[in-house]
């Protein structure tokens, strides 16, 4: 059993190059999120919806995307009120190149998810990178917070990234610390 812990890390490493490649190394969106609903709270949709579910997180794993959209569509006809499985379709369909596609997913996962748990910060995280990619930095960054406020340390990163204050600081910083290592004065004569 701690052998299989032990792998867990490794195994969110690869989904996360997977789901999410614009992240870092590490980063910690939450990813093949198939459902915060207890096992035994849950219906027989449910459960064939979250199977269903997983065998298109393992497609996408092979790299065989239009097979993974299949299994999240049969998910999403299964259980049409579960947030994961639009989050989920989403980033395929990101993935396959289908922006539209999986804004209109990862805005129907917000909703059905109320802008709460893992399906929701997972959510907000990837439109914000979508947003962020598409140069719309004021929606993106609003995203951002939200996904930072449910516990996304990528999201929150972001936040102060895009913070102008930030962003002027850490340039004076490094242009200061690359004078220095230069040899240079530290100030402008």
């Amino acid at each position: 059993m701690a052998d299989r812990q032990q792998e867990r890390p490794n195994d969110e490493a690869v989904l996360d190059a997977i789901f999410n490649p614009l992240l870092p190394s590490g980063g910690e969106v939450p990813h093949g999120v198939v459902d915060e609903t207890p096992e035994n709270d849950e219906s027989e949709e449910v459960r064939e919806s979250r199977d269903l579910e997983l065998q298109g997180v393992h497609k996408a794993e092979a790299g065989d995307m239009n097979s993974a959209i299949d299994f999240f569509n049969k998910a999403v006809l299964v259980s049409p009120e579960r947030a994961s499985c639009y989050n989920n379709r989403a980033q395929a369909l990101r993935l396959r190149g289908d922006i539209i596609g999986a804004l209109e997913d990862l805005n129907h996962a917000i909703e059905l998810s109320n802008g709460r748990g893992k399906a929701a910060c997972q959510a907000y995280t990837q439109r914000g990178l979508i947003r962020r990619l598409e140069g719309n930095n004021e929606d993106a960054l609003e995203d951002f917070k939200k996904a930072a406020c449910l516990g996304s340390t990528f999201a929150r990163s972001q936040v102060v990234q895009m913070n102008p204050y930030a962003a002027m600081c850490n340039q004076m910083l490094s242009d200061v610390i690359g004078r220095l290592q230069a040899g240079e004065p530290d100030y402008e004569s």
